[in-house]
């Protein structure tokens, strides 16, 4: 009876903790929710303070007192520019996973199949690449793209992604997790290597790339440093930096623009769980 007084205990102290820490993260959630169905008056009387340098604190309310869709029908049927940026951050997020998949995983398969000469000093020097932040690699790439021409284009943006070290460093620990025999296996009953690559190692290894892609996505999905540093035509400009001239009359379109930024990332994300899941315990992997 004791025994299941403390597990019962034990359990509900452990869905507390989980559980405080998870509302506190989806609270700013359910703020941009609650704030994109407000019409501009309840929304300019919540936020004055902050627009006129008040010095009162900010109400708010979880539930509006006039629910309505109006800023949605706005930013969706009236902003036409929402729609180019929109657009523009599928055509870079496709074009990085794109380059990402044709690049890192042949990187990957070799890294973790081939035993090459230097190989692991070279895969060292991967991993010391994809701790560098974009500040610390931003000046090289600015001058190798603008020698290049390639400035003020989508494809500044897209290119140095696609040569991104941390999908060459996930799919890696996915196909180390392959036992070696098999390819061993396979050779000895005469497949060839591109035959072991796309029959053997891709389905096996495949954790370890949708778990690259599903982080690929997010992160070129919500990039703003590099299309701010390399591209300077506002037309050429991802989602993740539209951002109108916030008065407390626009607020709410700023609102709307972040809920429908934020449905592909969740989306994804809720969809690739658990291969990111998988990812995760492959990149603690140690050889």
């Amino acid at each position: 009876m004791r025994e299941n007084v403390l597990k019962s205990l034990q359990k509900g102290i452990t869905r507390a903790a989980l559980i405080l820490p998870g509302a506190l993260v989806f609270f700013p959630v359910i703020l941009l929710l609650t704030g994109s169905v407000m019409d501009q008056y309840e929304l300019g009387g919540y936020l004055t303070s902050v627009f006129m340098d008040g010095t009162d604190f900010i109400g708010w309310k979880l539930m509006p007192d006039y629910p309505t869709f109006e800023n949605y029908g706005k930013l969706l049927f009236m902003t036409p520019q929402f729609f180019v940026l929109f657009w523009n951050s599928v055509r870079m997020a496709a074009g990085i996973l794109a380059g990402q998949l044709l690049v890192g995983v042949p990187a990957a398969w070799a890294f973790a199949v081939y035993k090459l000469r230097a190989g692991r000093a070279l895969f060292a020097l991967y991993v010391v690449l994809m701790l560098l932040p974009f500040q610390v690699t931003m000046l090289s790439s600015y001058l190798v793209l603008n020698r290049l021409s390639l400035l003020n284009s989508r494809q500044a943006v897209i290119l140095p992604a696609v040569f991104s070290t941390f999908p060459v460093f996930l799919t890696y620990g996915g196909f180390r997790g392959i036992p070696e025999q098999l390819f061993e296996a396979a050779r000895v009953d005469g497949a060839r290597e591109w035959y072991i690559f796309f029959r053997m190692g891709l389905p096996l290894g495949k954790s370890g790339i949708l778990s690259a892609v599903v982080l690929g996505f997010l992160e070129s999905w919500n990039m703003m440093e590099q299309p701010m540093a390399f591209i300077d035509d506002k037309s050429l400009w991802p989602l993740s930096l539209y951002l109108p001239q916030i008065t407390w009359v626009q607020a709410g379109s700023a609102f709307c623009a972040s809920v429908i930024t934020l449905i592909p990332a969740a989306f994804v994300f809720v969809l690739g769980q658990d291969y990111l899941e998988q990812g995760i315990i492959y990149s603690g992997l140690k050889e």
